[in-house]
């Protein structure tokens, strides 16, 4: 009895100290497979999950998951199903059993649907069909389930397209493969994805094959692709925009001495137009003294005789004085005209001048216009560029013209002072004649010398008429230049507005590009990091109470559109009669 005592105190001692295990000290790892089948238009029809462990030591589980029923696919022992959880015994190996699952929703909702000859029409109605086919497929997020699916999975939808029935097939987001005879058309959904399919095809007798869709975990990692050689070329773009730039501020520089320059051009030539305007006034004033003159010396020479018979010589003498003072006034009239018209023309001459002569090549205007600048600055640019330069191969035409006028002006004043000179000699002559001088020789030598001087004074008058006439028309054919000039200076003005509108584009875009590979990486690494799903980790999709879990796969098919199904589904029917149903029917 002692003895029985001692024993039942030892047992009992040692399940104080070694509890009892009859389910494992760990949970062993275990691998999800979620098996379901949809109808031929998405619809779920039902679900089932294989469950997998990997037993590393014998003993009783414990699995959670609300199964309407399950089933041991290892071997022929019972498992439980009670409430949520399913206990089970296994052996030190891999343990595998079904759950099946009543209204469990997945985590993607699919819409497929069906055209043919452009109507849309149920799929069972396009069995034995020709003509041209058209499928679509949608794939959502389904909001009441936990996203951490939809957002870490990689869907693949797969569709067996039989090749001796379907030509012409046409998918452009989808990978097309040869499977024996078959066409494998593929479509890619990536994670936090949502979709929509197209498929075409020309069909003759139609069917279809289920559409195979698999979700797997995108857990793969995403290396950093080498972009060195791109980034390269960026770099070299971004050194290609930081020149334009460059190139553009310099332009910009030299259209604002340009614009300067022609500013300065319009003033002077505003001065040298006042100038020729004035010369051009006074030729008219200028023809009608000197004719004044030359009809004076003609009546002087006519009238000399006259004057020496009457022994009077303070008339002739008092005239030859009045035409000096006038001459001379004339003289000091045309050397202040020389010198206006002088400061004049030094100033159109050096606003010409300034005229940068830059030469703008067609490939320098080629690479404003394929640096996206404006094409209607560029169109401005250049025509202000060639307008300048227009003006300053025109002035270079006409400037010995121009130049001609000061010495011209500075010898006519120098004439009539010495006209007058002589003039004023005379009358000296005529002066001291009167003093007891033989007073006949001296008149003889005077009338010789007017008449010379009235003859050279023809001569010289003709000559001034020229010149006159000359500057007249020079001063009507340089309004034309000016107002050209003043045209000019207004595009100038423009173009410089332009050019820096231009400069500040260049500067923006060498400032956007200049980070520009850095700029790449950074989006490169952002859209890796997008799909770079490597941290994942699986979680149970039947409960959250599972833990250890190693991976969760989804297995989707939908029902195939063919004649043997078809078939079946009426011998299903057949065999779903009762034998009073199919008797009567032996009398239809």
């Amino acid at each position: 009895m002692r003895i029985k005592r001692f024993l039942l105190l030892f047992i009992i001692t040692i399940f104080i100290i070694y509890p009892f295990n009859a389910v494992a000290a760990s949970t062993p790892a275990k691998d999800e497979v979620i098996y379901t089948t949809l109808s031929s238009s998405g619809e779920e029809l039902d679900m089932y999950v294989v469950n997998s462990f990997e037993v590393k030591e014998p003993g009783e589980f414990v699995d959670y998951g609300e199964y309407s029923s399950v089933k041991n696919l290892t071997d022929l022992s019972d498992i439980s199903n009670e409430g949520d959880e399913v206990s089970f015994t296994a052996s030190e190996d891999s343990f595998y059993y079904q759950g099946n699952l009543d209204n469990k929703p997945l985590p993607w909702e699919f819409s497929i649907r069906y055209q043919l000859n452009g109507k849309e029409l149920e799929p069972e109605e396009m069995l034995g069909q020709d003509g041209h086919f058209k499928l679509e497929i949608e794939s959502s997020a389904n909001e009441d389930v936990d996203p951490i699916f939809f957002d870490n999975y990689l869907v693949q939808i797969s569709i067996t397209l039989d090749g001796g029935l379907y030509q012409n097939i046409e998918a452009e987001e989808a990978t097309i493969a040869n499977a024996g005879k078959n066409k494998q058309v593929t479509f890619t959904v990536m994670p936090e994805q949502e979709e929509n399919f197209l498929l075409e095809a020309d069909v003759t007798d139609f069917e279809l094959e289920a559409i195979e869709i698999t979700a797997v975990p995108s857990s793969m990692s995403i290396d950093s692709p080498d972009i060195d050689g791109v980034t390269d070329d960026f770099e070299t773009l971004a050194d290609a925009t930081a020149e334009i730039d460059n190139g553009v501020g310099e332009l910009v520089n030299g259209i604002t001495e340009l614009n300067s320059g022609v500013s300065s051009l319009r003033e002077g030539s505003g001065d040298y137009q006042e100038g020729i305007n004035q010369v051009s006034d006074g030729s008219d004033e200028l023809m009608s003294g000197s004719q004044s003159i030359n009809r004076a010396l003609q009546t002087m020479k006519d009238s000399i005789d006259q004057d020496v018979e009457a022994g009077d010589f303070s008339t002739l003498q008092d005239g030859l004085k009045q035409m000096a003072e006038g001459l001379k006034d004339a003289s000091e009239g045309l050397t202040e005209l020389q010198q206006n018209y002088e400061n004049a023309y030094q100033a159109v001459e050096d606003a010409i001048d300034n005229i940068p002569t830059h030469q703008i090549s067609e490939k320098d205007i080629e690479a404003l216009v394929h640096s996206g600048a404006d094409a209607e600055v560029i169109d401005k640019l250049v025509e202000t560029y060639e307008a300048a330069q227009t003006a300053k191969g025109t002035y270079q035409q006409v400037r010995e013209a121009f130049a001609a006028v000061s010495p011209t002006l500075e010898e006519v004043s120098n004439a009539q002072n010495e006209i007058a000179t002589s003039l004023e000699t005379i009358a000296d002559q005529i002066a001291a004649a009167s003093e007891g001088i033989d007073i006949q020789e001296g008149l003889k030598e005077l009338q010789e010398g007017l008449t010379a001087l009235s003859d050279n004074y023809t001569d010289f008058h003709g000559g001034l008429e020229e010149y006159t006439s000359g500057v007249e028309e020079l001063s009507h054919a340089y309004q034309d230049l000016h107002n050209g000039i003043v045209e000019l200076e207004d595009g100038t003005a423009e173009l410089e507005d332009g050019a820096g509108e231009l400069h500040e584009g260049t500067t923006e875009l060498a400032d956007s590009t200049s980070d520009l590979p850095d700029q790449m990486q950074d989006e490169i690494d952002e859209m890796i990091n997008d799909y770079d799903k490597s941290d994942f980790e699986a979680v149970s999709f039947v409960s959250e109470k599972n833990e250890n879990i190693q991976s969760v796969q989804f297995v989707i098919k939908t029902e195939g559109i063919t004649k043997d199904e078809q078939e079946e589904d009426e011998e299903v029917a057949e065999e779903e009669k009762s034998f009073w149903q199919r008797l009567v029917d032996l009398f239809k």
